[in-house]
């Protein structure tokens, strides 16, 4: 396991468009389908520790803003081809027993993670109603060897700013965990660069 910081996208930056098939579902999830609607993207996975450390009260977090405008899209573009247990299979199984209320998308060609310039799992990426960026990087400070207690902080007070239409905090971190497990030989150039604020 590598494991590496978000490359953080610059704010204002477009929601690159995306077309990917929901494991739950079997249909295909556009980007054009939240259109005029905040939106959180993230990229996730089954197996990885840091994502497994947050995921109940990332979960509870999503279902916290039920009933607002706010859409939710989770992404995994781990390889099958190296990790297997990461496949649509698993993902399906993971997803309905926990009975996840947004979609859980299967990046295969990997091309959706490359235009978010995803590294990590998890890494967030919150979009206002106009398609610009406005949050990304980590969901708190807690990893799975701090003593950091689990709240989704830094996301949710995201969120309730964006909801409140306030400005975007300067102040924001870049998330920590599994490097995205990229095919072999297709690690794009800037996952191996250093994040720098």
């Amino acid at each position: 396991m590598v494991t590496v910081p978000s490359t953080m996208l610059p704010l204002g930056s477009p929601v690159p468009a995306f077309a990917l098939p929901d494991v739950v579902s079997g249909r295909t999830v556009r980007r054009e389908d939240f259109a005029g609607r905040p939106l959180l993207v993230m990229f996730i996975c089954n197996h990885c520790p840091y994502v497994v450390h947050i995921r109940k009260e990332l979960l509870e977090t999503i279902r916290r803003y039920t009933g607002t405008p706010l859409q939710v899209v989770a992404i995994n573009a781990n390889s099958t081809q190296t990790h297997p247990q990461d496949g649509p299979t698993s993902m399906k199984q993971l997803a309905t027993d926990e009975a996840w209320p947004f979609p859980f998308l299967f990046d295969e060609s990997q091309g959706t993670a490359k235009a978010f310039r995803a590294a990590c799992t998890p890494e967030f990426y919150l979009f206002d109603e106009t398609d610009a960026l406005v949050y990304r990087g980590q969901f708190d400070g807690a990893r799975p060897k701090n003593t950091v207690p689990v709240t989704g902080t830094d996301l949710r007070n995201a969120i309730d700013r964006l909801l409140a239409h306030e400005d975007p905090s300067a102040d924001q971190s870049p998330g920590i965990g599994c490097n995205i497990k990229w095919h072999p030989g297709t690690e794009p150039e800037y996952f191996s660069q250093p994040y720098r604020p």
